[in-house]
C-alpha cells in the first residue's frame, strides 16, 4: 500500500508542477488505394503492431500472447516455463522462428516464450493452421513469427527504461542505435531478477484449529509464500546492417541469453526450502547472418546461422547437516547449423511464385547423471543424437481478379533418414464487397483453405531415458478452414474490424505420453485427434475529438479438442474425452484510452477450467476451474529538449484473483509495477 501511495503521489503532480511539450498535431485526411499482399491470400494470420509489443520491459511474448490472441498461454509464473497452443493441440504443435530460424527446442519440440522479452521483438505474427505451411512445416496447430528489422532513426540514439515491482522485481533494459544512409546498428540489453516470493492461499494444505482439550474446532487454508521462485536473467542481442542503395542488405544479429532459475516448492510440498536446491540454469547463442537481393519484380535472400544452447537442471536434497544427495545432475548441449534460400517472382499483377529450402542440422547430447541403463557392458546416462532436418516447399499464387485470389503451397519435409509425403495446402479469398454505405467504407473478404501436415517426434519423445520410444510414428492430419473478414467506417472517427475463422482437424497418430507399469512415462501414439473450435477477433477504434482517443480490440476461440482414438486399456477413461490442458473456451479484451500525452489502458483475459488428466475427472487434482484475469496500467509522457520521460505504473491481477494456471502452482495475487524511460535527445541532433 506504502508503494502503491508513492506511485500516485509521484504522478499526480506531474501536470501541476511543470509544462512540458504536450501537443497533438491533426492531420488532414489521406486516402490510400493498395491490392492486399498477394503471398497472405487465404492465409488466417494475426498480426501485432509495436504498440504492443512494446508494452513494458517486464512482459515475455508469452504475456503478450496471452491478452492479445486467442491461442491459449499455459505458465507457471513468471520466469518459469511458459508454453503457447493453437486451436487445441499441444505447445510440441506450435512452430516458432526468429528471422527465419526455427527457435523450437529439438529435444522437446516446444519454445519457452517466457525466455523471450517482447521488448526485443519489432514483429511479431501468429499463422493459424494451415496458413503456417506458407512459413514452415510441422505446425499442425501454427506459427509464432517473431522478427527484428533494421528500424532506427538517423543519427545516434539512446534509450533506458528502469522498472522496480513487488516481490523486488527490478527490470531494466537498454538500447543504444546508430544509423546512416548504409549502416545501421542496434544494441539491446535486458536484466532481470526477483526473488519471487509472493504470497498466497495454499488450497491444496488445511491448518486444523483446536481448543484447549486438542479437539478439532475448525480448519483454514493457511497464507504462504512461494518458496524457491527467485531468478536472473540477462540478455543482449546485437544487430549490424548495411544496406547497399543498389537492392542489396546484408545482416548480423546475435542474441545472448544467460539465466539462472529457480524451480518453485509445489503446493502439496511440506519440505523446508533450505534444505534442498531445484535449479535451472540455460546459456543460449543465436547468430545469423542474411543477404536480401531485392529487384522491382524479384527477390532472393539467403541466411546462415548458428544456435547453441546449455542447459543444466539440478535437484537435490540436504539429508543430514552438511550432507546433499544429488538427485538429478541433468545436462543438455544442442548445436544447431542453419541454413535457408528463397526466392519470389512477380508477373504483373496477377502471378506471384515462391520456393524456399531450409536445412537444420541438430547436435544433441543430453545426459542425466543419475539414471543410469545398463546395455550389454556399457553405462547408458542419456543419448548423443544427430538429426539433419530439411524443408523445402513450392507456392503459386493467382489473382485473375482485383477481389478473387487462389493460392497453392506444396511442402517436402525430411527428418533424418524419413521423409514425409508431399504436403498440400489449398488457399482462396474472395473480396465479396468492397463499397461505400452512404458514403461509409464497407468491406467483407470470404477465405478458405484445406491442407495436410506432418509433424516429426522431437528427439525426446524418440530417446529420452527413461521412457523414450524410437517406434513412434509421425503425426498427421488434414485441417479445414473458412473464415471471414469484415471492416467498416461508421464515419471518420468510429471504424470496426471483425475477423472469424471456423476450423476442422483431424489428427492421426497424435503423440501422448502415459505411465507404464515401470514407474515412469513413455510416449505413445493416439489413434486420432478431433480438434475443431471457431476463432474470432475485433477492434474497434473511436475519435471523440479534443484529443480523445479510445481503442477496444478483443478475441474468443471455442477449441474443443477430442480423442477419437481406441482405449489402451480396459480402464482408459480418455476415449471421447477433452485433451487435459486445454481450455474449451477462451477470451481477451485490451481497452486504450488517451488524451493528449495520457494512456490508461486495461487488459483483461479468460481461461474456461481445464482437466488435468485425460480421464476429465471433476476431482481435487482433475480439474483446474475456469478464471479471469485483469490487469490496468497508467502511463504520462512528457516531452523536453534535452530529453523525453515515459512514465508508467501497472497493477497485475487488478481484482486479486486466486487462481492456477498449472496444477500445485501458486500464481501471484494483486501486484504493483512502476517503470521510468528516458529517452535523451542531445546525443541526436535530427530529434527536436
Amino acid at each position: 500500500m506504502k508503494f502503491f501511495l508513492f506511485i500516485v503521489l509521484l504522478f499526480l503532480p506531474w501536470p501541476f508542477i511543470i509544462k512540458a511539450e504536450d501537443e497533438v498535431n491533426h492531420l488532414e485526411e489521406l486516402t490510400v488505394v493498395a491490392r492486399r499482399p498477394m503471398k497472405d491470400i487465404g492465409v488466417e494470420k494475426t498480426d501485432f503492431d509495436s504498440l504492443t509489443l512494446k508494452d513494458n520491459i517486464s512482459l515475455s511474448m508469452a504475456d503478450i500472447l496471452a491478452y492479445n490472441s486467442s491461442v491459449y498461454v499455459k505458465n507457471y509464473g513468471r520466469a518459469t516455463l511458459s508454453t503457447v497452443a493453437f486451436r487445441g493441440t499441444s505447445p510440441s504443435h506450435t512452430q516458432v522462428t526468429w528471422n527465419g530460424i526455427k527457435i523450437n527446442s529439438p529435444m522437446l519440440g516446444m519454445t519457452d516464450f517466457s525466455s523471450i522479452p517482447a521488448y526485443f521483438i519489432d514483429q511479431a505474427s501468429l499463422f493459424h493452421g494451415s496458413s503456417s505451411l506458407n512459413e514452415i512445416g510441422g505446425g499442425i496447430g501454427g506459427l509464432v513469427k517473431l522478427s527484428t528489422i533494421p528500424d532506427a532513426p538517423p543519427g545516434f540514439n539512446l534509450q533506458y527504461v528502469q522498472g522496480i515491482g513487488s516481490f523486488s522485481t527490478f527490470d531494466e533494459f537498454l538500447r543504444f542505435s546508430y544509423h546512416n544512409e548504409h549502416w545501421t546498428s542496434s544494441t539491446r540489453a535486458v536484466f532481470s531478477s526477483s526473488p519471487n516470493d509472493y504470497t498466497y492461499i495454499n488450497h491444496d494444505k488445511k491448518v486444523n484449529i483446536y481448543d484447549d482439550e486438542h479437539n478439532i474446532i475448525g480448519q483454514y487454508y493457511p497464507k504462504e509464500k512461494n518458496r524457491s521462485g527467485a531468478f536472473k536473467d540477462f540478455q543482449i542481442l546485437q544487430e549490424i546492417y548495411y544496406n547497399t542503395l543498389k537492392g542489396d542488405k546484408i545482416g548480423l544479429n546475435i542474441w545472448w541469453i544467460d539465466s539462472n532459475r529457480e524451480l518453485p516448492m509445489l503446493t502439496t510440498d511440506y519440505g523446508d526450502e533450505k534444505d534442498f536446491e531445484n535449479r535451472q540454469r540455460e546459456n543460449t547463442l543465436r547468430t545469423l547472418l542474411s543477404w536480401n537481393h531485392f529487384r522491382s519484380d524479384w527477390n532472393i535472400s539467403l541466411k546462415a546461422g548458428y544456435i547453441y544452447t546449455w542447459m543444466a537442471y539440478d535437484y537435490r536434497r540436504e539429508i543430514t547437516q552438511g550432507n546433499w544427495a544429488v538427485l538429478t545432475r541433468s545436462r543438455s548441449h544442442v548445436n544447431t547449423i542453419f541454413g535457408m534460400a528463397e526466392g519470389n517472382y512477380n508477373i504483373g499483377n496477377t502471378w506471384l511464385f515462391s520456393a524456399s529450402v531450409s536445412a537444420h542440422q541438430q547436435f544433441v547430447r543430453s545426459q542425466d547423471s543419475n539414471i543410469i541403463f545398463q546395455q550389454g557392458d556399457k553405462n547408458i546416462v542419456g543419448y548423443d543424437k544427430a538429426r539433419l532436418e530439411l524443408s523445402a516447399s513450392l507456392s503459386i499464387k493467382w489473382q485473375p481478379l482485383y477481389n478473387l485470389g487462389f493460392g497453392l503451397v506444396i511442402r517436402e519435409d525430411v527428418f533424418g533418414n524419413k521423409s514425409a509425403p508431399l504436403i498440400p495446402a489449398f488457399f482462396a479469398d474472395w473480396q465479396v464487397l468492397q463499397t461505400s454505405w452512404f458514403d461509409k467504407p464497407i468491406g467483407l473478404m470470404l477465405k478458405g483453405s484445406v491442407s495436410r501436415n506432418y509433424r516429426f517426434p522431437s528427439l525426446n519423445d524418440l530417446y529420452f531415458l527413461p521412457g523414450g520410444n524410437p517406434n513412434l510414428k509421425s503425426e498427421n492430419g488434414f485441417t479445414y478452414d473458412a473464415g471471414l473478414a469484415f471492416n467498416i467506417d461508421f464515419s471518420k472517427r468510429v471504424s470496426f474490424i471483425l475477423n472469424a475463422n471456423w476450423f476442422d482437424s483431424y489428427i492421426d497418430d497424435w503423440i501422448i505420453w502415459l505411465p507404464t507399469p515401470k514407474g515412469f512415462f513413455s510416449p505413445r501414439n493416439v489413434k486420432t485427434v478431433h480438434a475443431y473450435g471457431i476463432e474470432t477477433n475485433g477492434e474497434c477504434s473511436v475519435d471523440f475529438g479534443r484529443d480523445w482517443l479510445l481503442n477496444l480490440s478483443g478475441n474468443f476461440s471455442w477449441t474443443p479438442s477430442i480423442n477419437k482414438g481406441e482405449k489402451m486399456s480396459p480402464a482408459d477413461q480418455s476415449v471421447g474425452k477433452q485433451l487435459p490442458y486445454v481450455p474449451r473456451y477462451s477470451a481477451s479484451v485490451v481497452g486504450r484510452l488517451q488524451w493528449r500525452s495520457w494512456i490508461l489502458a486495461y487488459k483483461w483475459c479468460y481461461y474456461s477450467q481445464r482437466f488435468t488428466m485425460s480421464s476429465n475427472d471433476y476431482t481435487i487434482s482433475g480439474h483446474l476451474p475456469s478464471y479471469f484475469m485483469s490487469n490496468v496500467s497508467l502511463e504520462k509522457n512528457l516531452y523536453f529538449k534535452p530529453l523525453d520521460i515515459q512514465l508508467k505504473l501497472a497493477v497485475n491481477n487488478l481484482f486479486n484473483e486466486d487462481y492456477l494456471s498449472v496444477l500445485s502452482r501458486p500464481m501471484p495475487g494483486i501486484n504493483f509495477e512502476f517503470f521510468i524511460g528516458l529517452t535523451p535527445k542531445f546525443l541526436n541532433p535530427h530529434k527536436k
